[in-house]
């Protein structure tokens, strides 16, 4: 089975884990940290807002399975690209919505994604703010933080 990677941030990372986890498709998701300049965040450090890291999902897919572009038609579903910094009552750059590509066509496909929903007007008349961005280093989050709403049996949270 083939695999790749794919890296999303939405906001508070529990309930985006678990939305993605639920896709037929998606192998293996992971919470933690992308895009910042600390080496080894904690949620702590990261809850400072001073980190640059967000709080992200990096997935494991079966392209097959599942494709990148209904990953990211999931990912514009399931949070609100249009607030910068901030989902639901959460707020501060680690919110941020942004995806974190991990090959060139991984970016163009964000990018025309982000061009087509905005030829639409599907948030008009707000635009998509969501940054597309390289991956770098996975920071993964602490072990409680791991499949967190499914743990405590929840499906869901405020995202």
């Amino acid at each position: 089975m083939n695999t790749e990677k794919a890296t999303f941030g939405a906001g508070c990372f529990w309930g985006v884990e678990a939305a993605f986890a639920a896709i037929p498709g998606v192998k293996a998701t992971a919470v933690g940290y992308e895009g910042g300049k600390l080496d080894r965040p904690t949620y702590k450090d990261v809850c400072t807002d001073s980190t640059g890291h967000a709080e992200v999902v990096e997935l494991d897919f079966d392209p097959a399975k599942v494709s990148f572009p209904q990953l990211l038609d999931a990912f514009f579903e399931l949070h609100d690209p249009t607030t910068l910094n901030r989902q639901g009552p959460d707020w501060g750059t680690q919110y941020r919505s942004a995806i974190f590509f991990h090959s060139p066509e991984q970016q163009a496909q964000a990018e025309a994604k982000i061009e087509q929903l905005t030829a639409e007007g599907k948030f008009a008349p707000k635009r998509v703010v969501t940054k597309v961005e390289p991956a770098q280093t996975f920071w993964r989050a602490e072990d409680y933080h791991q499949r967190y709403l499914e743990k405590r049996g929840q499906a869901s949270c405020h995202i």
